[in-house]
C-alpha cells in the first residue's frame, strides 16, 4: 500500500545510487518522488521553499539515524554550489577500489592533510613518490599509480589542477569528512564564518591569527566589513590584492615537494627528502611561515585553477533524473 513516507524511500533510492550531486539535483529528485507518490492518488503535501526543503532534508536523516548514515551538504571551495551526497566514510571509496588500492589513496590523503604551509595539494611526482614510500605494503608500480591517479580524479575523489597538483574535490571533503576529523583533527582547518572544513581560500597576514576563510565567505563578509574578525586588521577589497595569504595551491613554497611529509615533520628543518623535484616559481613571499598544527578557521586565492567544473544547469538535472532509474546500494545495510 502506497502512502506519504514513500516519498522518503524513493528518494534514498535514487540518492544512494549516486555519489555527490548538486542541491539542484536533490531537489528535481525529490519533487519526482512527491509527483510519483501522487500519482497513486495518495495527498503528500510539498511546497517549493526552502523551508520544506529543510524539513524534508531533516526527516530524511532522521530516518537514517539507526543505520548511522547522514544526507549532509557542502559548499563547494571553488564556486560555492551547494552539493549533498551521504555520509558514510570510506565504505563508498571500498565499493570501486581494493585494499593496496585503497591504501595508495589513503596515502596521497595524508600528503595533502600534511602539505606544508596549508598547500593542502600534493605534485604529481610527490603523489607517485607515495609508491616507493609504501612499497612494503603496495605491491604498485608508478606507472599503475598513474592510472590510480586518473581514477582518482574521474570518479571526483581527487582534484588535479592545471599546475599537475593534486587536491581533495568536495565529494571527498563531504564523503570522508569523519574520517578526515577523526584522523588529522590538528591539521584540518575551519573557515571562520561557516565553520565548515576549508583547503582552498585566504588568511589573514598577521602572525598567529587564526581567521582563514574561503573565498566566497571572504566576499560576503568583505562587502559588510573591512576588517579582520579576529584581530581586526584593515583588510583589502578582493583577495587578489596585497594584504592575505593564500589557503591551498597557491601556498606552496619553492622545495616544499622535495619534502616528503610525515606526521611530527610538518614544518620542520629536519624532514626526510625523499626523491628530488623541480621547485616551482613562489607565487609571493610569505610571511610569517605559518604551521599546520592546532588551526581552526582559513582562506584563500579564488583563482584555483581546478579541472573540475560542477556547473549543472537545472534542465540537465530534469533530464539526469527522469534518465537514471533508482538503484538500491548493496554494500551497506
Amino acid at each position: 500500500m502506497v502512502h506519504a513516507g514513500d516519498v522518503q524511500r524513493l528518494f534514498l533510492q535514487a540518492i544512494f545510487s549516486r555519489g555527490i550531486l548538486s542541491e539542484n539535483l536533490a531537489k528535481v529528485l525529490w519533487k519526482k518522488c512527491v509527483e510519483a507518490v501522487k500519482g497513486t492518488h495518495v495527498e503528500v503535501s510539498y511546497s517549493n521553499t526552502e523551508e520544506a526543503w529543510d524539513e524534508f532534508i531533516q526527516g530524511v536523516n532522521t530516518s537514517l539515524n539507526d543505520l548511522d548514515f547522514e544526507f549532509k551538504s557542502i559548499q563547494d571551495e571553488v564556486d560555492s554550489k551547494r552539493l549533498f551526497a551521504m555520509d558514510d566514510e570510506l565504505a563508498q571509496v571500498a565499493t570501486d577500489y581494493n585494499a593496496v588500492e585503497i591504501m595508495y589513496f589513503k596515502a596521497i590523503v595524508e600528503q595533502i592533510m600534511l602539505a606544508r604551509n596549508e598547500s593542502f595539494s600534493v605534485s604529481s611526482l610527490a603523489a607517485l613518490r607515495e609508491v616507493s614510500a609504501g612499497k612494503d605494503k603496495m605491491n604498485l608500480t608508478k606507472s599503475q599509480a598513474q592510472v590510480l591517479l586518473g581514477s582518482f580524479v574521474a570518479n571526483g575523489w581527487l582534484l588535479r589542477s592545471k599546475r599537475g597538483r593534486y587536491s581533495l574535490s568536495s565529494r571527498s571533503l563531504l564523503e570522508l569528512l569523519p574520517y578526515i576529523k577523526s584522523t588529522y583533527s590538528e591539521e584540518m582547518i575551519e573557515c571562520t564564518i561557516c565553520h565548515e572544513v576549508l583547503t582552498k581560500g585566504v588568511a589573514c597576514k598577521r602572525s598567529n591569527c587564526k581567521a582563514r576563510m574561503h573565498y566566497h565567505c571572504f566576499k560576503a563578509y568583505r562587502r559588510r566589513k573591512s576588517t579582520c574578525p579576529v584581530c581586526s586588521l584593515d583588510w583589502p577589497q578582493n583577495v587578489t590584492d596585497d594584504g592575505l595569504l593564500p589557503v591551498g595551491e597557491l601556498a606552496i613554497r619553492d622545495g616544499d615537494d622535495g619534502i616528503r611529509q610525515t606526521r611530527g615533520s610538518v614544518n620542520s628543518d629536519d624532514d626526510e627528502e625523499m626523491e628530488d623535484e623541480p621547485s616551482q616559481t613562489e607565487t609571493k613571499s610569505r610571511q610569517p611561515q605559518r604551521s599546520q598544527a592546532g588551526k581552526k578557521g582559513k582562506s584563500k586565492n579564488k583563482n584555483d585553477d581546478s579541472e573540475e567544473e560542477t556547473d549543472e544547469k537545472d534542465a540537465t538535472d530534469e533530464e539526469e533524473a527522469e534518465a537514471t532509474p533508482p538503484r538500491r546500494r548493496s554494500t551497506r545495510q
